[in-house]
């Protein structure tokens, strides 16, 4: 069995339509205007081809061939980054709805539900895996307390889509229900296509914590007041910025840290910033790593802030523990690459995915395609069609073999 790439092609290129930006991207924030209209689409296409849908108390969306015994979950995001790429999250849901549609064209009846899901805020946009971790049963208060989009983006955002803030937990699925998840994705990086492979099978995915780090200073005239009498925030922050990329290149090779975002108040040209409000992520593959390194990260911040004269406020907005996904699975996809005449290779992932979060309470497994140039989260973001049919291909034929043996003790 097969799906059917031409199909394929046509409900991807419709999708990517939805939201796409004038270089090839497209911009779909979660729970805005263009991410409800690409939700709407995935549950028309469904209803069209006569699977069932349903929409969860989180947002999740869902096609489903519903049989007896327990659910396969199949599946990623239609969110996007601002001003991202057309393969992110979105291949990963339309190769799943297509596994779907090929099992229902051959009429093969599997003792599982396969259900193709489209989870809510997988990128951050509001809060972060927000639709996963509510279906996980993990969804913290604290998250929606002081999401990383601020509280009214959130508040927004959930009115938008029709959603209760207080009924999220709702959506929580038994893990009992459910046979296992798994999330077709395209790399994010160079790795595969370097090593010229066709598919990476995923053995873990990095851990990550973000923080908003508040430098405040004292704003003057930027006339008037000497270099050596300034308290600027700006420079705390810049200086800060730096000092974190020689840290991490220096002392923690393998590890990743960001400064996504700078701002400073009062922002003019005249006047000396009094405040500068900077994101930082940080990312590792294990945790005692990864707590090492946010020490370091954190006492850095506040050696800046305090050899420039200000104080330093420091706010967590985000914390993914390191994940290993299941082994089992890992085999199985290894074994239907190979199968179908595809060259594989182990890695882990340096991206944040809903299988981090599944894979708490049940099997989980990752499945790669090539990015052309590791480029990804930017409009120039590609994988070349033949990886994704071969990507959805090793999709449909992971999920056979997690199916069939119930099929053969059965019989």
């Amino acid at each position: 069995m097969r799906v059917d790439g031409e199909r394929l092609r046509e409900d991807f290129d419709a999708l990517a339509a939805i939201g796409a930006t004038p270089a090839g991207g497209v911009e779909r924030p979660s729970l805005g205007d263009a991410h409800l209209a690409a939700r709407a689409w995935f549950l028309a296409r469904a209803e069209a081809a006569g699977l069932e849908t349903s929409v969860d108390a989180a947002g999740n969306h869902s096609a489903l061939l519903r049989r007896n015994g327990p659910t396969l979950l199949l599946g990623s995001h239609l969110d996007s980054v601002p001003n991202g790429g057309r393969f992110d999250g979105a291949l990963g849901v339309v190769a799943a709805l297509h596994v779907l549609l090929t099992v229902q064209a051959a009429g093969l009846e599997l003792p599982l539900t396969l259900e193709a899901i489209d989870f809510t805020d997988e990128e951050g946009t509001l809060v972060g895996l927000l639709g996963s971790e509510a279906l996980a049963g993990v969804l913290a208060a604290e998250s929606l307390e002081a999401p990383r989009g601020g509280r009214a983006a959130l508040a927004a955002g959930l009115a938008r889509a029709g959603l209760r803030e207080d009924r999220l937990a709702d959506a929580r699925r038994d893990p009992a229900s459910l046979a296992a998840y798994l999330e077709l994705h395209i790399e994010q990086g160079p790795v595969l296509e370097c090593a010229g492979a066709q598919i990476g099978v995923v053995t873990g995915i990095v851990g990550a914590r973000s923080y908003s780090l508040h430098f405040r200073g004292a704003a003057a005239h930027a006339g008037t007041t000497p270099m050596d009498a300034r308290q600027d925030a700006g420079l705390a922050a810049a200086s800060f910025a730096v000092a974190a990329e020689e840290l991490v290149v220096r002392n923690f090779p393998g590890c990743v840290a960001t400064v996504g975002d700078v701002r400073l108040e009062p922002g003019a040209y005249n006047v000396v910033p009094g405040s500068a409000h900077l994101a930082l992520e940080f990312r590792a593959l294990e945790t005692p790593e990864l707590d090492v390194l946010e020490t370091a990260l954190l006492d850095r911040a506040r050696n800046e802030a305090a050899r420039r004269g200000v104080e330093l406020g420091i706010t967590p907005v985000g914390r993914w523990e390191p994940t290993t996904l299941d082994a089992g699975l890992g085999a199985v996809i290894e074994r239907v690459a190979g199968g179908l005449g595809l060259a594989s290779m182990r890695l882990p992932s340096g991206a944040g995915h809903d299988a981090q979060v599944l894979a708490g309470i049940t099997r989980a497994g990752m499945i790669f395609v090539p990015s052309v140039g590791g480029l990804s989260h930017a409009p120039g973001e590609l994988t070349a069609w033949e990886d994704c049919v071969n990507g959805a291909n090793v999709l449909l034929a992971a999920a056979l073999a997690i199916a069939l043996p119930r099929v053969a003790s059965a019989a």
